[in-house]
């Protein structure tokens, strides 16, 4: 027992040092700049969207809890305290992406090819969101950091990744994930 217990506390304390370098290379990373952001919105309880959803009706969507307010908050910190070029934040037109976007960063543009799919109303739109944008990503020739803050089946299909509410991902233009950065309920 004691010999597990001293497994444990060494796992414990060579594991925190090297979660907080591979976070500090990942802060170096998004500092360097020309790197995609993939964020999920922050935490909106339940799953999916409601039958009656109206996308110009925030009223009939799933939207932001207090919980998820605060972790959107977290993320906008997040980028401000490690003073993280951003050169444009684009969001779902879905009302708990554009919260989150409002929220952390204060400025964004709505983009359709970051709507979900999820729903089988909006299943059609998926090859088409997905290729409008890869061709704008293609198109871009900033120096600086591109914010997408989208859906769980958006960061799937476009990184092959699955992400919880309110996580960062980052990735370079050819898509390859340099690494995550979840942002926690409560700061």
């Amino acid at each position: 027992m004691k010999f597990i217990k001293f497994l444990l506390i060494l796992f414990i304390t060579i594991n925190s040092p090297i979660k907080a370098d591979s976070n500090q290379n990942l802060i170096n990373e998004l500092k360097n700049g020309g790197k995609l952001i993939f964020i999920r919105h922050a935490y909106a309880p339940g799953g999916g969207d409601p039958n009656n959803f109206d996308i110009n009706d925030c009223n009939t969507q799933r939207n932001l809890s207090n919980s998820g307010r605060e972790q959107a908050k977290n993320i906008g910190i997040f980028f401000k305290d490690n003073n993280i070029k951003i050169e444009n934040v684009f969001s779902s037109e879905w009302c708990r992406c554009k919260e989150t976007a409002l929220i952390a960063f204060k400025k964004f543009e709505n983009k359709n090819f970051l709507n979900s799919f999820f729903s089988s109303k909006f299943a059609k739109n998926k090859d088409l969101q997905i290729q409008n944008l890869r061709k704008f990503i293609k198109d871009w020739n900033g120096d600086k950091n591109l914010i997408f803050v989208t859906h769980y089946v958006v960061i799937s299909e476009i990184l092959n990744y699955s992400s919880g509410s309110g996580e960062i991902v980052i990735s370079d233009r050819d898509y390859n994930i340099i690494g995550n950065l979840p942002i926690s309920l409560n700061k």
